[in-house]
């Protein structure tokens, strides 16, 4: 019988502690591994790494049929696909969680194995470049370029980013959403108390995860926080990026230090502790692609204040507290009085935290992985 191969390119697998995109990456080329079809095959594609790195993805990803190493690094793989040099040895199949991805001009007539599938996780760079860095912003964009001209399908979490993505490329009937999920490693465990201590999380918090960019909201939930009419309540950060930009935005807003806690970005263990024991998370986003903290949240029962950003909006469909961002005066205060009023309200966060468990099992890499492999056989 003849077999099927399809590479994944393992973005950010090995990084440590994880990033949102490593963690799609990861649970995807997982999922792809254990829903392969008959006679198919799920090879690897990493940049340059240390062999102990090579060894952590073969164990974080048994099944894999093979790893193809790349003689460059990361930085240097993107910069030589950026340009379209450096290919992959042999043919077939090419999925990239990322848009990370080998793209070239090829005759799937001639050559119908022949495919590549890339991911865009977001519109940010075309809808809020200044909100990235400059040099990231125009990476994305020269690579959404290549993935108009020689991708044969590109897959987006939502159809919010969808139709921004169909409003900068012409991509015709090639874009296919295809969400994300949970981490399955995203689990209280029997030690959480020790966890929670060694962190030392206070008492009562809310709760925000980065990454924290320019469309994080960052600044407004910290002036939200420091509002006559918000609770006393402590601010808990992980995956500060930037601290010292976020140094910046707590001597403006004058936030007492003894009320926030920043942390490094977590492993799932630790992370499952602090959202479960968060009184809200809060994500006051100006725009949001993966939105993946809205869902971890709601896994573990953790109650949602987020802005209406649209993808946050469909994300979340009616299982958050939304706070629109129509008023940007306005928006710190009425974020307080958001935060205040479910502190305040049991009910009303309990019903969230039913609402946000029933919301998030409606995600599952399992299906991700069943609609990936459906998108390679209908090309």
């Amino acid at each position: 019988m003849s077999t099927t191969t399809l590479r994944v390119v393992l973005d950010g697998v090995a990084a440590s502690p994880r990033t949102a995109r490593g963690t799609y990456s990861l649970e995807l080329a997982r999922s792809l591994v254990t829903t392969a079809p008959r006679g198919c095959h799920v090879h690897g594609v990493v940049p340059s790494l240390p062999q102990s790195d090579y060894d952590h993805i073969a164990e974080r990803i048994p099944g894999l049929a093979g790893l193809f190493k790349s003689a460059l690094d990361r930085r240097q793989l993107a910069a030589a696909w950026q340009h379209g040099f450096t290919r992959l040895p042999g043919s077939g199949m090419v999925h990239a969680p990322t848009l990370l991805a080998p793209l070239y001009r090829h005759d799937t007539v001639e050559q119908p194995g022949e495919q590549v599938v890339v991911t865009i996780h977001d519109a940010i760079a075309w809808t809020h470049p200044e909100l990235l860095p400059s040099r990231q912003a125009a990476w994305q964009r020269a690579m959404g370029r290549r993935a108009q001209r020689y991708a044969d399908a590109i897959v987006v979490p939502t159809h919010t980013v969808a139709a921004q993505i169909a409003d900068v490329l012409d991509l015709g009937e090639r874009l296919r959403v295809i969400a994300g999920a949970v981490s399955s490693a995203l689990v209280v465990g029997d030690d959480a108390d020790a966890r929670a201590e060694a962190l030392a999380l206070p008492e009562r918090y809310v709760l925000a995860v980065g990454p924290f960019g320019g469309q994080s909201g960052m600044r407004e939930l910290m002036w939200a926080l420091v509002d006559l009419h918000a609770p006393d309540v402590a601010l808990v950060i992980v995956g500060a990026d930037d601290e010292t930009e976020l140094g910046r935005i707590q001597e403006d807003t004058r936030m007492p230090s003894h009320r926030l806690l920043r942390l490094a970005p977590l492993e799932d263990a630790d992370l499952a502790v602090v959202y479960a024991r968060a009184s809200a998370l809060v994500v006051p986003s100006v725009a949001e692609g993966l939105a993946l903290p809205v869902l971890e949240a709601m896994s573990l029962g953790t109650p949602v204040i987020h802005s209406d950003a649209s993808t946050l909006l469909e994300v979340a469909a009616d299982a958050g507290h939304i706070v629109p961002r129509h008023d940007g005066a306005t928006f710190p205060r009425r974020l307080a009085e958001a935060v205040r009023d479910l502190l305040d309200d049991r009910a009303h966060a309990d019903e969230l935290s039913v609402r946000g468990r029933d919301r998030a099992r409606a995600f599952s890499w399992r299906d991700t992985a069943e609609k990936t492999w459906q998108l390679h056989a209908d090309l």
